[in-house]
């Protein structure tokens, strides 16, 4: 007779593998998994049932945290504009906070990572549409959400090949000036 699994346990990894996954990236083999976890790579397939499983596993743990972390981010403030909103999530995001995540995640253009979450890339597009149409309703422009979401995406990727943050922020405070003047 096996043992009875124990999902606490398997938790556990998990917070601990993603955690490591963010802090370092998502690596190609267990062992970094393995020193992370304190335990050993047999647990972490007893727990799993394959590599490729834990690291979907991970990638699916660290999407929640960022869905739940960014979408707060994200939410309308009564209280507040919602530009204002806009420049608080993008100074989080590309802050030290949020910076594992576009790390993670913006490593999802690679086909050897692509394999393990399809449709991934159109998913991590599409969630954050319902947000933004929601703040940006607050605002009278709700139909903008695609050229916000763009113009997001476009400066992460610009600010992640040229590492230009003082570049980036300054478009990305004039782009939202014009979100206030229309």
């Amino acid at each position: 007779m096996g043992r009875r699994p124990e999902p606490e346990i398997k938790q556990r990894l998990l917070d601990a593998c993603t955690d490591h996954a963010l802090d370092h990236g998502l690596p190609d083999r267990l062992d970094p998994l393995v020193r992370a976890t304190g335990t050993s790579a047999r647990m972490l397939i007893y727990h799993f049932g394959t590599r490729d499983a834990l690291l979907n596993a991970v990638l699916e743990r660290a999407r929640q945290r960022q869905l739940a972390t960014f979408g707060d981010l994200l939410r309308v403030r009564p209280d507040r504009p919602y530009t204002d909103t806009l420049a608080e999530a993008w100074a989080f995001m590309t802050g030290p906070e949020g910076r594992p995540y576009l790390r993670m995640f913006g490593l999802w253009r690679d086909g050897a990572v692509q394999r393990h979450r399809p449709g991934f890339r159109r998913a991590a597009t599409t969630d954050w549409l319902g947000p933004l149409e929601e703040g940006l309703r607050g605002i009278g422009r709700p139909e903008l959400a695609t050229l916000v979401l763009a113009v997001i995406r476009g400066l992460l990727m610009d600010l992640d090949a040229t590492a230009d943050r003082e570049r980036a922020d300054a478009a990305f405070a004039h782009f939202l000036g014009t979100l206030e003047h229309d």
